[in-house]
Formats: structure tokens, sequence, C-alpha cells
């Protein structure tokens, strides 16, 4: 299967494109643009908290948890010299709730992470991956 998106230069920094029927704009920060959107490499942490965070909603509610709180937290490592790329990333699965088995919680990660999300499974080519989870209070 093939994927393509265009992305179209608004002007200056700015660029947009049209992803899933929703309007997004890229840029850069006021010092080099106009700050009318986020950054492309944030755009790949958000990515990867979203494919890995939706695969475990969905294996959780297959196994019956579910919480009243879900986060997925992505923090990077970046290089300073250019090109400036992200060489760790760390995931953190947060948790709250009744009745959440550390078990369950354990197999729906791991099965996102070692199975399901395409964006691990890209990004773990080029980076290392880690990952944790907690149950919050």
């Amino acid at each position: 299967m093939k994927q393509s998106i265009d992305l179209t230069w608004m002007d200056n920094m700015g660029f947009e494109t049209e992803l899933d029927g929703h309007k997004l704009t890229i840029d850069t920060n006021m010092e080099g643009g106009h700050d009318r959107g986020p950054r492309p490499k944030k755009l790949m942490l958000l990515s990867l908290a979203g494919c890995t965070g939706l695969d475990v909603v969905s294996i959780l509610k297959k196994m019956r948890v579910e919480p009243t709180y879900f986060n997925v937290k992505v923090e990077a490592d970046m290089v300073d010299e250019h090109p400036r790329k992200y060489t760790t990333m760390h995931v953190t699965y947060e948790f709250r709730g009744e009745n959440l088995p550390m078990d369950k919680l354990e197999k729906a990660v791991s099965l996102s992470t070692e199975r399901y999300c395409g964006v691990s499974a890209t990004l773990e080519q080029a980076v290392k991956l880690t990952h944790e989870i907690k149950i919050l209070e």
C-alpha cells in the first residue's frame, strides 16, 4: 500500500496540507517564520504518541480494562549539530483508574511497541526507543 501527502508552501517558512480531511500548517518560530503551526520534528513525536496510544486503548478495550485517565508522553534527545536529529525517544504511558492490572497494561504496551505501531517500527530503525508504564494515584 502506498501513501502520499502534498505539502504546499504558503510563504516565508510556512507550509500547509490537508491530512485526512483536516487542514494542517507547519512553520518555524517567530525568528524564522510566523509560528503558524508545529515544527516538523515534533510532529514525529506526536505521531509516535498517537500511534501507540491508539493501539493501547484498542487492546485494553478488548481486555476489558478501562482506565479513567490515559496519557502518552514522548521525550526525545536531539544532537546539537546539523542535521539536528533525534537519537533517542522515551515513551511514558500514564494510567489512572480502578482495577488496572499491571500485567495487562504491560501486554497492551508490548503488543503496540513490538507488533502493531507502524510509527515505532519505522522510528526504531533510526533511534533508540524505550518506554515505561506509570500508574498514577
